[in-house]
């Protein structure tokens, strides 16, 4: 029986709160339903609000875009002008630049050209040079050929120095060693005071010659070896021939002319060749240190000459000094003459004065001539005479002679006969 009234507790409890419950959410519902009636209505404005917004916000992002694109089109119009106006001057460079990049690259084309027209014509040359070449050495294996191309050699050398114009070298001459022998240098070059260098050339080129034409390293050397042994031989020959013996006075010397390319070669095979020509007695000499010797030689001559017109000009000074002495003679006796004159003068003027004069200034008291006769002054100034002793009568000394045309020569002070010398 409890338990049934428990649960009709518990039913009647459950009802009583279901219709609380009931009531609360009906007062809820209408309480929701309210604020869903404002909700809508600030809804509905707040869209009307961004309707207008929205309008308001096309409208000006219309009036935005009009002005931006009127602005950006004035901003890129004066942005191009202004960018034209600075790149006016570049686009000029850049137009002449490419006019000069034209004009340089047909310049290159043509140079190109040029160049290669000046690659096949040095190719030619060089095979023309070959050729020629070849036919030189052929030439020069030929002893009077080799011997004459020798002395024109030296003479394009001598006429380097300068000594052709000096008249003072001889090509060819000859002399005679002590068993008669014919010595015959290339050249003799004739010194100041009469002193002589002999020069000689015929240098032995064969062993040289075989060398250039041979086109393996290994007998290259081989025959340069050779030329430098020939060298060495001709250096002793040379110094036995003694050609300063025979062309005394001379240095003990005689000067071995050699190609420069001939005495490289030999030199770099045999370095000591100087040593053995300084003990022969022979001067190895290429055109540069020849050419040195020469222009020294021609320097001493220089001075010989200067030398020469000293004495000339001493020669000429002494006489010219006796011909003043005969002057200053003559000078002398024409100033002893004027004073004579000039006595005479005055004497003539006084018996003038004293006999003459007096009876004739007397004709025009009696009426014998009008005009007074004018009186003569005497003369008062004495010709002036050298201080010098030059002007004193030439005394009858060793320096005052008589020349072969009767005139004395006076004797002039400091001058005697050292000045002769």
């Amino acid at each position: 029986m409890a338990a049934a009234f428990l649960i009709l507790g518990l039913a009647v409890g459950a009802g009583a709160v279901w219709l609380w419950a009931r009531a609360a959410l009906g007062a809820q519902e209408a309480a929701l339903g309210a604020k869903d009636e404002a909700v809508e209505r600030e809804r509905a404005a707040a869209a009307e609000k961004i309707s207008l917004l929205e309008r308001a916000q096309a409208q000006w992002e219309e009036r935005f875009k009009s002005v931006a694109g009127e602005a950006l089109s004035k901003s890129q119009t004066s942005l191009l002008q202004m960018t034209e106006a600075k790149l006016a001057p570049i686009k000029e460079t850049l137009q002449r630049f490419e006019t000069q990049s034209q004009a340089l690259e047909q310049q290159r084309m043509k140079a190109v050209s040029v160049v290669g027209e000046q690659l096949r014509a040095v190719a030619e040359g060089q095979e023309r040079l070959r050729s020629e070449t070849g036919n030189l050495v052929t030439a020069l294996r030929a002893p009077h050929v080799r011997g004459r191309w020798g002395e024109v050699q030296l003479k394009r050398v001598v006429e380097l120095a300068g000594m052709i114009q000096h008249c003072d070298f001889h090509e060819q001459e000859s002399g005679r060693d002590d068993t008669g022998r014919l010595l015959r240098p290339d050249m003799v070059v004739k010194l100041p005071g009469g002193k002589s260098i002999v020069v000689d050339s015929k240098v032995p080129i064969e062993a040289y010659l075989t060398a250039l034409g041979s086109d393996d390293v290994d007998q290259r050397k081989l025959h340069l070896a050779r030329h430098a042994g020939q060298v060495r031989e001709h250096i002793t020959k040379l110094g036995a021939k003694r050609y300063w013996q025979q062309f005394d006075p001379a240095p003990e010397f005689v000067v071995m002319f050699v190609d420069e390319g001939l005495f490289r070669a030999a030199l770099d095979q045999d370095p000591a060749l100087f040593e053995a020509g300084a003990d022969s007695g022979v001067v190895l000499a290429s055109p540069s240190t020849l050419i040195a010797l020469l222009r020294t030689v021609s320097y001493g001559w220089q001075q010989e000459t200067v030398a020469e017109s000293a004495r000339s000009v001493n020669k000429l000074g002494r006489e010219l000094y006796e011909r003043v002495g005969v002057f200053v003679g003559h000078f002398a006796k024409v100033g002893r003459s004027l004073d004579s004159a000039v006595g005479a003068y005055n004497q003539a003027l006084g018996s003038l004065e004293q006999r003459l004069l007096v009876t004739a200034r007397k004709f025009p008291e009696h009426g014998v001539g009008s005009e007074e006769i004018v009186e003569a002054a005497q003369i008062e100034r004495a010709p002036l005479t050298l201080s010098a002793p030059e002007s004193a009568p030439p005394a009858p000394t060793k320096a005052a002679t008589r020349r072969a045309d009767g005139d004395d020569l006076v004797a002039l002070p400091g001058f005697d006969d050292a000045h002769a010398a």
